[in-house]
């Protein structure tokens, strides 16, 4: 059965979608837009599972969130270390965020053109992620940071999305890529010419089948 997870990618996957712990990921590490959209990803290959990190509910987007802190803006950082969980509301919105993301990732590295439902939700979210500093009435001078967004998931959605408008029109956008292993759905940014794959693990399975597929190729010659 081919399952599609919103980029037109489709993958042949053994059964419905599985919860994982958001910090066990196959690939993390690259920018806050792509991580986001890499916690779908298939487990097991050309024949395994779509898997969904943020299955288990807000509380998996906390996980995420709080394991990323340092990556937010200095302000923002300091704002997740001390928040509490995120609404329900919140966490749709990540799921909108991601699945918008993944189309966009997946236009920017086919050549063709955005979609206007993803680019509004980006852009949307985007605006969350103003923010400015203000004088504090009361004696002498002290000033405080406002943000667009009264909570930290929705600043933190603005910032993801402010930061996915720079990834795919600036200068990394020519070196992002979509993992070409068979039966990946994960992108990366390119950040050396010899990197061709997510993972070392997608390089190494693909290796191996190449040689399986040399060796059939082989005996069949030796038995003609």
């Amino acid at each position: 059965m081919a399952k599609s997870v919103g980029d037109g990618r489709e993958r042949p996957v053994t059964e419905e979608l599985e919860p994982s712990a958001a910090d066990e990921l196959p690939l993390s590490g690259e920018p806050l837009p792509l991580d986001l959209v890499n916690t779908t990803y298939i487990r097991g290959g050309v024949r395994g599972r779509l898997v969904d990190a943020f299955a288990a509910g807000p509380q998996a987007v906390d996980v995420w969130l709080a394991a990323r802190r340092g990556r937010f803006s200095p302000v923002l950082a300091d704002r997740l270390s001390e928040a509490g969980p995120i609404d329900p509301a919140r966490y749709r919105e990540f799921l909108e965020l991601r699945g918008a993301l993944r189309s966009l990732a997946a236009a920017r590295t086919s050549g063709e053109d955005p979609e206007t439902g993803p680019l509004a939700v980006v852009n949307a979210r985007a605006r969350s992620a103003a923010h400015w500093p203000e004088l504090v009435a009361g004696s002498g001078f002290r000033s405080v940071v406002r943000t667009a967004a009264d909570d930290v998931g929705g600043a933190a959605l603005g910032e993801i999305a402010a930061a996915a408008v720079d990834l795919f029109t600036g200068p990394a956008a020519d070196r992002l890529r979509a993992c070409p292993a068979p039966g990946c759905i994960l992108y990366f940014v390119r950040t050396h010419a010899r990197r061709e794959w997510c993972t070392v693990g997608c390089g190494n399975r693909v290796r191996v089948a190449r040689h399986s597929r040399r060796a059939r190729a082989g005996g069949a010659a030796g038995e003609a």
